[in-house]
């Protein structure tokens, strides 16, 4: 598909104000959407209920939401799209994560058993229908440039993501830009984050299962020490791949699980080893299954231990395009002036929004929801998790003001 963005001309300076503000009573009812998503947690490729609600709230705003083949998960277009310039994409991850929630001091806690909305999903979620909403009744009063796609994506906890099923499904034909936001714990609301290029971390499920002989704990020199194995596997994979891979790919293993036999007096003849793969640079990513091979291969041979690896491809490192960054940077200076942008950092954490950027440019920006003056330190996949819901709206109108700069903008000469 065409990378447009790189061509896409300034807004002229002299532009009206925009419109498209979030009025009181949206406001009010988004934060009581998100705290009803907030109590009815589902986990990826569950998520039902979620999608329904969704689609109900849409079609009662009289747009035509579309389900994905999937079952969960939907898109839906404000506007309607001429097969011309390609549409902006808004999107939205739905998912929740299968940890329990351990806030006990708010009336929405959740009501599912081990699941909670501890990374934020359900204020994405209302931030893209609040947005949609806003957009809708903008196109109505002629006050919409160009058609805006949303998409609400399930699975985007589960590896490798509900992004390559819905990109398989059709959810980018006439997108040609697309823009998202994550929760950011460390930044206060009423803020964003931003970072042109590579703003999350590779991130890869990493199985090891090694099997030898075993034996009597009296005469490991008759066996296979697999216990021995798999602690020096554990130790020395990730040192050797720290030697020969370029430290500034930012590479690093780290073991989850380690499990091996069930008697102290006996070497076992199985042990099994789990963690992730999460690297900083894209070309190290495509690089690293075959490194990590020949570092588990040179130390299980060491031990004579027999071994087979489960590499499950999880998620490239999203790289925001910078010509969308800046027009990120533009929509957020626009509505809350420039000081509500601070730079980020490049994290460890993965992102299928990753695999949207494989296909049209793109960006995402760290949404603030730290309460200003807030000092603990907070994090996000953690069971008290919690947000300051301000950031439902500004988070609207940061995503209507990107969608109202982007469709003001010329379109590159044909």
């Amino acid at each position: 598909m065409s990378r447009e963005s790189q061509t896409l001309q300034p807004v002229a300076s002299d532009r009206p104000e925009l419109p498209g503000k979030l009025p009181d009573h949206l406001r009010t009812e988004l934060i009581a959407f998100r705290r009803d998503l907030h109590m009815h947690p589902e986990l990826g490729h569950q998520e039902f209920r979620t999608t329904a609600a969704i689609k109900a709230r849409l079609e009662q705003a009289g747009l035509r939401p579309r389900v994905l083949k999937s079952g969960t998960g939907l898109i839906c277009d404000v506007g309607t799209w001429d097969g011309g310039r390609p549409m902006l994409a808004l999107r939205a991850d739905i998912d929740a994560l299968p940890i329990p929630d351990t806030k006990t001091h708010v009336p929405y806690r959740s009501t599912s058993p081990d699941r909670a909305h501890a990374c934020g999903h359900d204020v994405h979620t209302a931030v893209v229908l609040g947005a949609g909403l806003v957009l809708a009744e903008l196109d109505r009063q002629g006050l919409l440039p160009r058609p805006v796609r949303l998409l609400f994506q399930p699975a985007e906890e589960v590896l490798p993501g509900g992004a390559t099923d819905a990109i398989e499904s059709g959810v980018l034909d006439g997108v040609g830009r697309i823009v998202a936001v994550h929760c950011d714990p460390r930044v206060d609301a009423g803020r964003i984050g931003l970072r042109p290029g590579p703003i999350t971390s590779a991130c890869d499920r990493l199985e090891v299962s090694l099997t030898g002989s075993g034996g009597h704990t009296a005469r490991p020199h008759l066996t296979t020490d697999l216990v021995t194995a798999a602690a020096r596997v554990a130790l020395d994979a990730p040192a050797l791949l720290a030697r020969r891979m370029d430290a500034r790919a930012g590479m690093s293993v780290t073991w989850g699980r380690i499990e091996s036999g069930h008697a102290c007096n006996v070497i076992p003849m199985h042990a099994e080893l789990s963690g992730t793969v999460r690297c900083l640079d894209l070309a190290a990513w495509h690089e690293a299954p075959d490194m990590i091979h020949a570092a588990i291969d040179e130390i299980a041979t060491m031990h004579g231990a027999k071994f087979e690896i489960n590499h499950v491809r999880g998620v490239p490192p999203v790289v925001n395009d910078p010509v969308i960054t800046e027009l990120l940077r533009e929509a957020m200076g626009a509505r809350f002036g420039a000081a509500s942008v601070e730079d980020t950092e490049q994290s460890l954490g993965g992102e299928d929004f990753s695999w949207y950027l494989e296909h049209v440019p793109g960006a995402m920006a760290r949404l603030g929801v730290r309460t200003p003056g807030d000092t603990a330190k907070r994090d996000l996949h953690r069971g008290d998790f919690d947000v300051d819901e301000d950031a439902i709206a500004v988070g609207v109108e940061f995503f209507t003001a990107a969608a109202l700069i982007d469709g003001r903008r010329t379109p590159p000469s044909r």
